[in-house]
C-alpha cells in the first residue's frame, strides 16, 4: 500500500535541508541533513555539497574512469597527501578518512582542485577544521597539519607533497580534445545546447551511443562523450592515415550522415502526429493522495495549494507539457523542486524532489523527464507534490486535476 505523504506546517529555522543530487541519470539519491546554524568555509556541510556536485554524494564510487570516492581523488593526489594512512584507495576509505585528505588538499592547493564543484559549493580556503573522527590513524586532520609543519615526517616526503600534480576531477577535465566529461545535473540536451552541438542531443547521443547505452535519458557521472559527432578522439601524436583509409572513411561518415538525415525526415512527423494527440501527460504514474483545495491549518492558506501523489521516492517525474525551465533547485518548505513555465501561459510546479535532471532556462518536452520524487522540505513522507499555476511563485495556484484533464488526462 502506497503512503500517504502530507506536509507539516513550514518552520523557517528547521528546514529539512538535503544534499542535492542533481542527477545525470537519476542513478543516485539525495540523503536528508540537518541543517546545522552557521555555515564554516570547510565544515562538513560544505563538503557533503562538493561530493554532492563531484559523485551524487556516493562516497565508495569507483566507476573505473580514475577518480575515486566521494570527493574524485586521483590515485596519485590521495598518496600524495597521506590518503594511504588510511586506505589502498580513496573509494575504499570512510567519509570522515575522505574528507580529512581532503582538507590536506585545499590548504594545499586551494579550492580550484574542484574547480567547479568548489564554486556551487561555495568551498573557500582558511575556513575551521571540521570535527571529524577519521578511524585507522592516531591523530586527527587538525594533528596531522601541525605535524607536517614541524617538519617531523622525511624531507624527501615533503618534497614530493609540493611536486604531486594539482588535483583534477572529471569536471575539471571536461572539454579537453573536443569531449566532455559528465557531472551531476547534466543532461544530452543541456550539454549540446552549452557546447553548440551541430544536430542537437541526437546527434550527441547517436555520436556517443556505445557508451552511453539504449536510454539516451540515462547518463552518469564520469562517462566522457565525444562533443563534435565523433565517436572516438585521437591523440596529437597519432601517424598519418593512407589515402584508401582516409576514403574509405569518408564514404563510411558520409552513408551514415545520410543515415541520420533520413532518420531526421522521418522523426518530425511521428512527432507532430504524437503533439496532435498527446498534448498534456500526468507528472507521475500513480493514483492520488492528498487532494486539491483539502482545508486544514496544516497549510498557510488554509487549504491544500496542489495535489500529492504518493510515490515512493525515486520515481521518475515529468513535465506535463511542453515549456521551458523558470526555477530548479531549493524551495524552501517545498524542498528540492522544479517550475516550468507552458505555452498556455500556465506554470507548473514539482515539489519535494531527490534529485532534479534539469536547470533554469532549459526548454523541455511534453513527457520529459524533470527530476525523480522524494521527500524534501516540510513533509511526513515520499510523494509528489503538483501544482499549476497562473503565474510562478506561491498562492497563484489553479486546480491541477481539472487542468490534466482538460489536456486529456484521465486521473
Amino acid at each position: 500500500m502506497a503512503v500517504r505523504g502530507r506536509h507539516r506546517r513550514y518552520q523557517p529555522n528547521r528546514i529539512n535541508r538535503a544534499s542535492l543530487t542533481v542527477t545525470a541519470g537519476g542513478a543516485g539519491l539525495a540523503l536528508p541533513l540537518v541543517g546545522t546554524g552557521t555555515a564554516h568555509a570547510a565544515d562538513v556541510e560544505t563538503w557533503d555539497k562538493v561530493a554532492a556536485c563531484e559523485s551524487t554524494n556516493d562516497w565508495d564510487i569507483n566507476t573505473g574512469n580514475g577518480y575515486y570516492g566521494g570527493l574524485q581523488f586521483t590515485q596519485s593526489t590521495w598518496e600524495a597527501f597521506g590518503g594511504t594512512r588510511y586506505a589502498p584507495r580513496a573509494d575504499l576509505a570512510t567519509k570522515d578518512q575522505q574528507i580529512a585528505v581532503a582538507e590536506k588538499v585545499l590548504d594545499g592547493q586551494g579550492p580550484g582542485a574542484w574547480p567547479a564543484c568548489s564554486q556551487r559549493a561555495g568551498l573557500t580556503r582558511g575556513g575551521d577544521t571540521p570535527d571529524l573522527r577519521p578511524a585507522g590513524g592516531a591523530e586527527s586532520p587538525t594533528s596531522a597539519k601541525s605535524e607536517g609543519k614541524a617538519a617531523k615526517k622525511p624531507a624527501a616526503k615533503k618534497e614530493s607533497v609540493k611536486d604531486v600534480q594539482p588535483q583534477t576531477t572529471p569536471q575539471s577535465r571536461a572539454g579537453k580534445a573536443r569531449m566532455y566529461t559528465v557531472v551531476t545535473g547534466d543532461t544530452l540536451s543541456g550539454i549540446a545546447d552549452a557546447h553548440q552541438v551541430g544536430g542537437g542531443w541526437q546527434r550527441l547521443y547517436e555520436a556517443n551511443r556505445g557508451a552511453i547505452g539504449a536510454d539516451p535519458d540515462l547518463i552518469l557521472p564520469g562517462q566522457r562523450l565525444a562533443l563534435r559527432g565523433e565517436g572516438r578522439t585521437t591523440t596529437s601524436g597519432a601517424k598519418p592515415q593512407p589515402e584508401q583509409k582516409k576514403k574509405k572513411q569518408e564514404k563510411k561518415q558520409q552513408k551514415q550522415q545520410q543515415k541520420q538525415q533520413e532518420t531526421k525526415e522521418k522523426a518530425p512527423k511521428k512527432s507532430s502526429e504524437e503533439k496532435a494527440t498527446i498534448g498534456v501527460v500526468a507528472p507521475v504514474s500513480g493514483s492520488i493522495g492528498t487532494p486539491y483545495h483539502q482545508s486544514g491549518s496544516s497549510w498557510s492558506k488554509g487549504y491544500h495549494t496542489g495535489v500529492d501523489f504518493p510515490v515512493p521516492t525515486g520515481t521518475s517525474v515529468k513535465s506535463v507539457a511542453a515549456g521551458r525551465v523558470v526555477s530548479a533547485g531549493w524551495g524552501g518548505s517545498y524542498g528540492y523542486q522544479v517550475v516550468v513555465r507552458h505555452g498556455d501561459g500556465r506554470y507548473s510546479q514539482y515539489a519535494h524532489l531527490s534529485a532534479i535532471s534539469v536547470k533554469d532556462g532549459q526548454s523541455v518536452g511534453v513527457g520529459q523527464r524533470i527530476g525523480r520524487s522524494g521527500s524534501t522540505g516540510n513533509v511526513t513522507g515520499p510523494h509528489l507534490h503538483f501544482e499549476v499555476r497562473t503565474g510562478p511563485g506561491f498562492g497563484s495556484d489553479v486546480d491541477p486535476l481539472a487542468y490534466l484533464r482538460a489536456g486529456g488526462v484521465k486521473i
